[in-house]
């Protein structure tokens, strides 16, 4: 099939500018104009008016993850279906660890994923516990097309690894060119004060931020900075949510580390004032929301290059998972926040937000002068593509690439919430804000997947994306 984009605004992570483009297949052929006979048989679209962005990448999501004994709410066709519907059309999502090897992990996770996705889609790997055979094994998850892997600094007797362990994970990652992704937090300190809290009788959700403090993010980023250094390795921060974390960031950097930062769009619009609510199960994640300052901070590393990525961690759960929603005409009802009711340590840590990234970014991050259009694309597509192997098949506008496009109508208003968000859950998280801008139809690969309100993309036409490398250059 032979497609004609024509008049629209083009924006890149560099440029903007009004070009056509010519898709045959599943990708772009040429960027330009005049680029047909005027007697030419194709289909067109007229995007005039319109802004054209390369599809989102999102670096980090959590799909169908079991915790606390129930699931995420979104599976690898609800979630994706959603990200789709936001002008996401990539995302990378984790493979948690299990007992066994590697490779039966990912196997595993494939058998989740590939009937169901309805957008691309790539894994890292969770390492959550190391020994000889882990060492052994991870050379060869690039022949299951992952390059990159990640390691906790806390979740105690869970998740965690020990700095040795980590020094290890960093040493080989880089000597088979992977990347090493990295949650900061302190988990020994966070144990005591858990404890003592429940000690003293306090289960609010509040208290989930309260045993979690700002300082320990700050000690972690800086001391797995310190690792990554002495292991002469990359080095990748997820959801980066303190001031102090970016200053540590900044200092690395400064310093020549090849050090990444990444943060969400909920830790620069929301603080932890939203868990004193009586909806305050709704707002617990991890790390947690923190302070106005801290959103400042992280808006500032964005628009001065500290940080280079804008994620989601999209792990969402049900507020009240005992009262149904109607999701494609069905009554869907999962186990979600209820279950933390008397016990802010039983309260499902997620939220939604892969369909929320680029619309709440555009109107409160670009309109209100925070993000120039440009950034945006990098923040949100280009650079993890980069970061992550995927570049310039993903991420970009150029000859080659998969046609992955978002006709963006920046003038579009509405108020937003669950009805345009999609997720698989019974609430969002900025329900009721005023939007100006939004994705008008958005492509997958060529193929058209959202028009206006209309759906017609399908469970399993997403891809797997093999990676053989990762880069912590951009």
């Amino acid at each position: 099939m032979t497609l004609l984009i024509r008049n629209g605004t083009l924006i890149t992570a560099a440029e903007t500018f009004q070009a056509d483009l010519l898709i045959e297949g599943e990708r772009i052929q040429a960027v330009g104009s005049d680029l047909l006979p005027a007697s030419a048989q194709v289909d067109e679209i007229d995007a005039a008016g319109k802004l054209i962005f390369p599809g989102g990448v999102d670096p980090h999501t959590h799909l169908n993850l079991p915790m606390f004994g129930t699931v995420s709410s979104d599976d690898h066709y609800t979630g994706l279906k959603a990200a789709a519907f936001g002008g996401t059309t990539t995302i990378l999502d984790f493979v948690p660890q299990e007992p066994g090897n590697l490779s039966a992990s990912v196997d595993a996770w494939h058998a989740r994923a590939d009937a169901l996705a309805a957008v691309d889609f790539g894994f890292h790997i969770n390492i959550t516990h190391f020994d000889e055979p882990t060492a052994a094994q991870i050379p060869h998850l690039l022949e299951q097309g992952i390059a990159s892997l990640k390691v906790f600094t806390a979740y105690n007797n869970r998740l965690r690894l020990q700095d040795g362990e980590i020094f290890q994970v960093l040493r080989l990652a880089k000597e088979h060119g992977m990347l090493t992704m990295l949650h900061a937090e302190n988990g020994d300190v966070i144990d005591l004060l858990v404890a003592e809290a429940l000690a003293a009788g306090h289960t609010s959700p509040e208290w989930h931020a309260r045993t979690r403090p700002a300082w320990g993010a700050v000690e972690a980023a800086l001391r797995s900075a310190a690792l990554a250094a002495q292991a002469e390795a990359p080095l990748y921060l997820v959801h980066m949510n303190v001031a102090g974390e970016v200053d540590m960031l900044q200092y690395a950097r400064q310093r020549g580390l090849p050090i990444l930062g990444e943060t969400c769009p909920q830790y620069l619009f929301f603080n932890a004032d939203k868990l004193s609510r009586r909806d305050g199960e709704k707002w617990v994640c991890s790390p947690p929301l923190r302070t106005p300052a801290d959103n400042a901070r992280l808006w500032q590393g964005l628009a001065d290059g500290t940080l280079q990525t804008i994620g989601t961690d999209h792990c969402p759960f049900f507020y009240d998972g005992t009262k149904p929603i109607a999701y494609e005409g069905k009554p869907v009802a999962i186990p979600g926040k209820e279950l933390g009711a008397a016990d802010f340590t039983r309260i499902p840590n997620g939220l939604p937000g892969v369909g929320d990234r680029l619309p709440i970014l555009w109107t409160y991050g670009v309109r209100a002068g925070r993000l120039t259009p440009n950034q945006l694309v990098a923040l949100t597509s280009t650079n993890p593509a980069k970061i992550f192997g995927l570049y310039p098949r993903k991420g970009a506008l150029l000859p080659g690439s998969d046609a992955d496009l978002v006709i963006w109508d920046a003038e579009r208003r509405l108020t937003y919430g669950i009805e345009y968000a999609h997720h698989r859950t019974d609430y969002n998280l900025y329900e009721g804000w005023e939007l100006v801008g939004f994705p008008e139809k958005v492509l997958l690969r060529g193929q058209l997947i959202v028009d206006g309100p209309r759906w017609l993309g399908r469970p399993g036409m997403g891809r797997y994306l093999t990676r053989t490398t990762s880069s912590s250059t951009v």
